[in-house]
This record gives C-alpha cells, sequence and structure tokens, in this order.
C-alpha cells in the first residue's frame, strides 16, 4: 500500500480515470476534475489524441474499451501507484445510426462492444480494489435515450438503456462495499466529432429509408453544428455542462456522501423524461417522437373502396 491511501469508504485522495478523453464529455470531465484538484487519468484508444491535455499536467495513457489487454494495464497501472481507482468515468462511445432493418450486424456488435461490453470490463477490473479499500464510485455516462428511442438510433439506444440496467443492478450489488453507481443522463450535446460520426453513419443502404436518412441527416448535424434554428438544438448543452455533474458526482464520493441514483442533465433530459414517465407509449410516440424526429414514411393506405 502506498502513502495514498483514503480514509475508509471515502475514496478521497484515489485517482478517477476516464475513458475517452480524446473529445467531448471524456475531455471536459478530465481538464475539469483536473481543475478541480482531482489527479486524473485521461485515457483513449490513440493516446496522441491526448497531447493537450497532457499539455495541462493530466497524466494520460492509452485505453482501448474493446481490448482486454489494454483495459486491464490500465487499471494495473494506477492501482500499482495509487491501490485503487477511487472514480471510475465511463465514458468512452459513439452513437451507430441507421434503421434496424437495414443494419450490418457487424456494426450492431461493434456498438455494443464499444458502449456496453467496455464499460462492464472495466467496472469488473476496478471493483476489488474499490471493495478493499471500502468504497469508490462509478459514473456511467448514459443519455436521454437510455430513457426512451428513437427512429435511426435504434441500436445506439439500446446501448444506453443496457447501461441504465445494468447501472440499476450494479448499484445494489456494490452498495453494502461503500461503492457508488451514478448514471449521468444528459440531453443533446454539442459535440462535433460525436455528431459527425453519427451524420457519417447515415449513408445509403437501401431507397427504401432514403428520405428518412436525408432527413435524419439535416435535423442531427442542425443539432451538433447549429447550422440551423431546431428546438433540439436550441436547448443543446455543452459538454462541460456534463462535466460538471460529473465533477459533483464524484465529490460527493470523495467525501463518502451518497450521490443520486440518476442525474438529467439539461432542460430537455428533464423535461423529455418527466414527459416518457407521464404519458404512455401511443401519446409519447405522437406527441414527441413523430412531432420532433424525422420518421420513415411509407405509403398511405388506400382508402376503402379507392381503386387507382
Amino acid at each position: 500500500m502506498t502513502g495514498h491511501e483514503p480514509a475508509p469508504g471515502s475514496g478521497a485522495g484515489l485517482p478517477v480515470l476516464i475513458t475517452g478523453c480524446s473529445s467531448g464529455i471524456g475531455r471536459a470531465c478530465a481538464l475539469r476534475l483536473h481543475r478541480a484538484g482531482h489527479t486524473v487519468y485521461a485515457t483513449a484508444r490513440r493516446p496522441e489524441t491526448l497531447a493537450e491535455l497532457a499539455g495541462s499536467s493530466i497524466r494520460t495513457m492509452a485505453l482501448d474499451v474493446t481490448d482486454e489487454e489494454s483495459m486491464a494495464t490500465a487499471v494495473a497501472k494506477v492501482e500499482a501507484e495509487y491501490g485503487a481507482v477511487g472514480a471510475l468515468v465511463n465514458s468512452a462511445g459513439y452513437a451507430m445510426s441507421g434503421c434496424i432493418e437495414e443494419a450490418s450486424l457487424a456494426e450492431v456488435r461493434e456498438q455494443f462492444e464499444t458502449n456496453v461490453y467496455g464499460l462492464v470490463r472495466l467496472s469488473q477490473l476496478v471493483l476489488p480494489a474499490m471493495r478493499a479499500h471500502g468504497g469508490g464510485t462509478i459514473v456511467n455516462i448514459s443519455s436521454i435515450f437510455g430513457r426512451y428511442a428513437v427512429p435511426g438510433s435504434g441500436f445506439y439506444n439500446a446501448t444506453k438503456h443496457a447501461v441504465e440496467a445494468l447501472s440499476d443492478s450494479l448499484r445494489n450489488e456494490v452498495a453494502d462495499f461503500g461503492v457508488r453507481v451514478v448514471l449521468v443522463e444528459p440531453g443533446p450535446v454539442r459535440t462535433t466529432r460525436f455528431g459527425a460520426t453519427y451524420v457519417a453513419n447515415l449513408r445509403p443502404v437501401s431507397r427504401t429509408y432514403e428520405t428518412f436518412r436525408r432527413e435524419s441527416a439535416e435535423y442531427f448535424e442542425a443539432i451538433y453544428t447549429g447550422s440551423r434554428r431546431t428546438l433540439a438544438g436550441t436547448f443543446a448543452i455543452q459538454s462541460d455542462d456534463v462535466a460538471r455533474r460529473v465533477a459533483k458526482v464524484v465529490a460527493k464520493g470523495a467525501r463518502g456522501s451518497r450521490p443520486r441514483a440518476r442525474y438529467p442533465v439539461g432542460l430537455l433530459a428533464h423535461s423529455t423524461i418527466a414527459l416518457r414517465r407521464l404519458t404512455s407509449d401511443v401519446l409519447f410516440d405522437h406527441l414527441f417522437v413523430r412531432r420532433l424526429f424525422p420518421v420513415p414514411r411509407g405509403p398511405r393506405p388506400r382508402k376503402q373502396g379507392d381503386h387507382r
């Protein structure tokens, strides 16, 4: 054991390990937590993307959430110096887009490998030392799409639903060991690289959904780039808004207090999650999903007696 051992059950003084720090939410979390005085290990699949963070005296290293050896090596490095990870922020992820009918199962597997299986494996790797120290915090970056789903995002939404369920289960499995598991659920976040990946994935497959793909690309590009005014774009938040909430959760854990299970971030997150909770599936589809999001439009059904 090193001289960094925290008070039992607090996780104070132990480092924060963050995935997906090359851009967006992960990068913002690394910067904010570093400014708050935490020892931060910022990680990404390609360490060269972390040069700016390293220049800010943030510790950086390679971590690929789809590679077992990479994950085990990163956790072992932190534990060799500090004994345990104080907080794990699972931020790595991307959004696969496209209609379910047209999806490649290889791409679906890759989506779950990154957004779900990597998160699970890293949690498994840090938990033994967290339990031995009597505390720790796992923060899982989810989404409003962990609470409902929209056309064209089914598989990405499914990964976030999975993260929600896994977090609920894990929270109760490790609570008595002093480990806190928290979901952070942002609304639309203006992250250029994340948005560019989502829009780029809306590539032509068949003519059936051609119009829908074009409308979806225009809709989400407007949100992520602000190219035109939309409701979601107007209320889109910044990566640092999410990082601010994550920092508060980590601070609560370091003090030994217990944060809430879920933290929606942004006006749209709070309002749409509340609407989903209060309405039936039919009402939510018609009042929200089909009014605000592009949906595929099939041929109009013929009226009885219409033989044209």
